[in-house]
């Protein structure tokens, strides 16, 4: 998404370099591109950590393109916003983002495109746009977002157990449209936290609260 700014922190390239081993001789074996989820609540990390496998894994000449759920919602953050107060059903992984676009990203990836089509959305400008990835060269590619687990076509799902209590330091840095404090949106938070709250039981790493890496699968 325009607009984000991805600072890796210590404990994002921790979880890399505990994760990016035990999957090594997987993405080297598949005979097609290998792909990665990284799924969590509202500012856990997924996308530091995502940027964090991909730079884990140049280190073994694997190259990753990282693909954000935040680009797949069907409006741009403030229309979505306006929506979601507007409509109290407008929530969720089969409501507000657009899985089935993603997915299928992900299957023309697999299956050898040499470029995906996908959206770009401009935070500031609230504006969504189609942006080429090309694929040239790409072993592996890094699917982080929200919902991610529910991604079918995924060799390997990392879930971040943080709550909206335990990412609020982070969400206060990013400042995305003053979020933190307004009741509308940590109720949001506290309903997306039940949406997902089992996700975890899909995934094959478990990063916890304080980024420590379980392995599960």
């Amino acid at each position: 998404m325009k607009g984000d700014i991805i600072v890796l922190e210590e404990h994002h390239i921790a979880a890399a370099t505990a994760i990016v081993p035990d999957i090594l001789e997987a993405v080297r074996s598949k005979s097609g591109r290998y792909t990665i989820t990284v799924a969590g609540e509202s500012g856990s990390g997924k996308s530091e950590t995502g940027k964090a496998i991909a730079d884990e894994l140049a280190k073994h000449d694997i190259s990753a393109v990282l693909l954000g759920q935040d680009d797949y919602f069907h409006l741009p953050p403030r229309s979505n916003d306006a929506m979601r107060r507007e409509d109290d059903s407008w929530l969720g992984p089969h409501v507000e983002v657009n899985l089935e676009l993603l997915e299928q990203n992900l299957v023309d990836a697999i299956n050898g495109a040499d470029h995906i089509v996908k959206p770009l959305i401009d935070y500031d400008a609230n504006s969504s746009e189609d942006e080429t990835i090309d694929l040239a060269g790409i072993d592996v590619i890094i699917a982080e977002g929200t919902y991610t687990s529910l991604l079918k076509n995924v060799d390997t799902k990392v879930f971040i157990a943080r709550n909206r209590v335990d990412t609020m330091e982070h969400r206060q840095k990013r400042n995305r449209g003053n979020e933190v404090g307004d009741p509308f949106i940590e109720n949001v938070l506290k309903i997306e936290h039940k949406i997902i709250a089992g996700h975890k039981h899909l995934a094959d790493f478990i990063i916890t609260r304080d980024y420590d890496v379980i392995p599960v699968r």
